[in-house]
C-alpha cells in the first residue's frame, strides 16, 4: 500500500477502536481486535494502546513506513452488546478475508450507527424497573409506577443524555427530577411505597456491568484503564445516589 493508504489504514482502525470503546468493551478485546486488523493488512508490527480515555496506535508497514496514531475518546457510551459483537465479528471477518479500506470504514459507519428500536428499550426498561419493584418487596401497584417511571427513564436517556455535558450530571439531573415527581406521587398516593418505587427505577441506572468490565480489565493486567473505569463508575454511582436523596430531602421523606 502506497503512503496515502497506509494514512486511511490507520484513521480507519481508530475509528474500529473508538466505536468499540463506545460501545463499552473491553481494553483487552480492543487491544486485540486492532491487532489482528492491523496483521491482516500486512503490517510488520502494531502497538496497540488503549484506555477508556485515549488510543494510541503505532503501525509499522511492509514498506518501511511508521504511523503513530492518536484518538481521544470523550464520549461515555452505554453497554450495547449488539455493536460489541458486530465489531468483534467485523474484525475476524477482515482478519481472515481482508476488504478493501473504503469498504472496511463503510462497515464500521454502518455498525456504529445501528441502534436499537426504540419500542424494545421502552418495553425493557418498563419491564426491568417494574419487576425489580416487585422483586424488593413492592406491591403490585409499585410494580405499575415504576414501570411507568422506567419509560420516563428511558425518554431521557434517548434524549437528554446526548446533551448532557457527561454522564455524571445527566444521572444526578435525572434521579433528582424522577425521585421529586415519585415522591410527590407518593403524596398524593399514600398506598404507595415511595422507597420500593425508587428501588425499581435506580436499577435501571446503576452501573452494574461497567464495574464488572472494570474489574476484569483489572484482573487480567488492564491496571490503569479497569482502575480508571472503576473510579468513574464509583462517581456514576455516588452522583446517582446524591440525586435521589437530595429529592427525599426536599420533599421531607
Amino acid at each position: 500500500m502506497d503512503q496515502n493508504e497506509n494514512k486511511a489504514l490507520l484513521q480507519g482502525l481508530l475509528d474500529f477502536g473508538e466505536a468499540m470503546l463506545c460501545a463499552g468493551a473491553e481494553i483487552g478485546r480492543v487491544e486485540d481486535s486492532l491487532s489482528r486488523l492491523c496483521a491482516a493488512y500486512g503490517a510488520e508490527k502494531a502497538d496497540v494502546f488503549v484506555i477508556t480515555s485515549s488510543i494510541v496506535l503505532t503501525v509499522q508497514f511492509q514498506n518501511g513506513e511508521t504511523l503513530t496514531g492518536t484518538r481521544r475518546i470523550r464520549k461515555s457510551g452505554d453497554l450495547d452488546f449488539e455493536k460489541i459483537a458486530g465489531l468483534n465479528a467485523l474484525a475476524r471477518e477482515s482478519a481472515s478475508s481482508p476488504v478493501s479500506i473504503p469498504r472496511l470504514k463503510e462497515k464500521i459507519r454502518s455498525i456504529d450507527g445501528g441502534c436499537p428500536r426504540p419500542l424494545l428499550l421502552y418495553a425493557g426498561s418498563a419491564l426491568a424497573s417494574g419487576a425489580f419493584a416487585l422483586f424488593f418487596g413492592g406491591s403490585p401497584w409499585d410494580g405499575l409506577f415504576s414501570a411507568l417511571f422506567g419509560l420516563l427513564i428511558c425518554f431521557f436517556q434517548r434524549s437528554l443524555s446526548k446533551k448532557s455535558p457527561n454522564k455524571a450530571f445527566f444521572l444526578f439531573i435525572t434521579s433528582l427530577i424522577c425521585g421529586c415527581v415519585i415522591c410527590l406521587l407518593g403524596k398524593a398516593l399514600p398506598f404507595l411505597h415511595v422507597d420500593m418505587i425508587i428501588m425499581g427505577d435506580i436499577m435501571l441506572l446503576v452501573p452494574g456491568i461497567a464495574i464488572t468490565t472494570a474489574a476484569r480489565d483489572m484482573v487480567i493486567g488492564d491496571t490503569i484503564s479497569g482502575a480508571t473505569r472503576l473510579l468513574e463508575c464509583l462517581v456514576w454511582a455516588g452522583m446517582l445516589a446524591g440525586g435521589f436523596m437530595l429529592s427525599l430531602l426536599i420533599l421531607g421523606r
